[in-house]
Order: structure tokens, then C-alpha cells, then sequence
């Protein structure tokens, strides 16, 4: 693919899904690449949420491309998501005004749980449709959806998968992978950080980091999404045949819904 680089650009993909991720090299010099991002990201660029935004410009295909400073480092292990800089980077980014505002700007998406839980049945393999836990856990969802207390819509992430998460050799942290943000109840985005990758006792202590009271009506929220996230994370798994990862996410919920009930 031409890039319209300068002279003397070497450009290779950087992994991930999608495709639209690349490494450019000149000489010592290394940038990230990526084909239509969202214009939304030079508002996380400012904040300091993702690395150093350095130039976009829409080359000869039509395609929008950015490039961003790469930077030495490493993503999270699902461990280091209990850390408390995961917790204060993740309220920095649902209380930030100018997120809220570029997000608005550029057609961001608004997401209430009626909807989110809509997407789950959409395509639903039969067998996914039938399993009693998740038939379970579904219908706990239908029942409750109506008593969730939102206090704002914001920011969210929406895929807090660990391998999102970069820390620079200088244990600087950055989000990254901001195709899928929304406004929505902050809970989407915590929800799938404590059903994924906290262990239960210690969801008080993490919401505490995160700056905020540890109150029924927050619990219920957070059992809502949680839940709704690793139902779609299995959905995910199940229809690209990664049947390991699925029975994980399934132990993992039937685990969360002994324990809170």
C-alpha cells in the first residue's frame, strides 16, 4: 500500500485485527501508523490519554492516515489491570470535559443498556442461545435493566482488553485502540475491568482508587455491564471458534454469579 511517505519510509503492520496499524522506520527513527482513526484521537492526544499525536494528512487512496510517536515499552498483563494507575488513568479519561465535547463533535456514538443488550442477541449462535447459565444471566439483565440509577453519560473506552494498555519504559501509561468509544455509563468501561480481571474481594479497594463510593445502586451497575461484557466476550470467542477462551469467560461468570447472589 503507498503511504506517500518521504523517501527513504519502510513501513510494515503492527498486529492487530484490523489491519490498519503500522510501524514506519527511517533510519532510527520509528512512528505508529494508522489508516482512519477517528479525529477524536487529537483530543486523547492533548490529554495524554494516547502517545504524542505528530501529524494526519489524507493520502492519494482517500484514506486518512496519523501518525503518532512509537514509543519503548510493553502492554499490561491481565495482573497488573488491579493496579491503581489502571483505576486513576481510567476516571481521568470518564471526567474529562474536552473528551465529552470532541467525542460530540465528531458524531460519537450514545449507548444506553436497552441498546448494548440488543447487540448481544443480534446474530446469537443457537448454542449460546440455549446454555441455562448464560439463558440465566440474560434474563437477571432483563429484569434489573430497569432500575439501573446512570449518573452521567461520558467518555468510555468500551474494549479494556489488557493488550490496550501501554506502558513506556519510563511506566508511563497509555489507552490505545479507541475505535470503539461511545458515550455511555462509566460502568460499561469499570464493569469490564473488575468481572475480567479482578478478583472479587478486591472490587472495593479498585472503585475506591477509582474515586468513587462503593454503594448498592454502583454494585448493581457494575454486575449489569460486567455481565453484559463477558456475554458478548464469549459471543466473541464462540463464532471465532476459540472454544479455550470461551469456557474461560463462562467459568469466570458462573464464578462472579455465585458469589454476588
Amino acid at each position: 500500500m503507498n503511504f506517500d511517505l518521504e523517501t527513504g519510509w519502510q513501513v510494515q503492520p503492527a498486529g492487530g485485527d484490523t489491519g490498519t496499524a503500522f510501524l514506519g522506520v527511517r533510519a532510527s527513527e520509528k512512528i505508529f501508523l494508522k489508516r482512519n482513526t477517528s479525529p477524536f484521537l487529537a483530543a486523547l492526544s492533548a490529554e495524554a490519554i494516547t502517545p504524542k499525536l505528530i501529524w494526519t494528512k489524507r493520502i492519494a487512496t482517500g484514506d486518512v492516515l496519523t501518525a503518532q510517536e512509537w514509543l519503548n515499552g510493553r502492554t499490561l498483563k491481565r495482573a497488573e489491570m488491579n493496579s491503581p494507575q489502571v483505576a486513576k488513568l481510567l476516571a481521568r479519561v470518564h471526567q474529562s470535559l474536552l473528551l465529552k465535547r470532541m467525542l460530540n463533535k465528531v458524531g460519537g456514538q450514545t449507548w444506553h443498556a436497552p441498546e448494548m443488550l440488543q447487540t448481544y442477541f443480534y446474530d446469537l449462535p443457537q448454542d449460546l442461545r440455549q446454555h441455562p447459565l448464560l439463558e440465566q444471566v440474560v434474563q437477571t439483565l432483563k429484569q434489573t435493566m430497569a432500575d439501573l440509577k446512570t449518573p452521567s453519560m461520558e467518555v468510555c473506552h468500551g474494549d479494556l482488553n489488557h493488550k490496550n494498555w501501554l506502558l513506556s519504559d519510563i511506566n508511563r501509561l497509555y489507552l490505545v485502540d479507541w475505535d470503539s468509544a461511545m458515550l455511555a455509563d462509566p460502568a460499561v468501561d469499570f464493569g469490564m475491568i473488575l468481572f475480567q480481571y479482578v478478583p472479587r474481594q478486591e472490587w472495593q479497594k479498585w472503585l475506591e482508587t477509582y474515586g468513587l463510593d462503593v454503594t448498592p445502586e454502583l454494585m448493581a451497575r457494575v454486575f449489569w455491564y460486567g455481565s453484559l461484557n463477558l456475554l458478548q466476550s464469549i459471543k466473541h470467542h464462540y463464532q471465532r471458534g476459540r472454544f479455550t477462551e470461551m469456557n474461560h469467560d463462562i467459568l469466570r461468570l458462573k464464578e462472579l454469579v455465585s458469589e454476588i447472589n
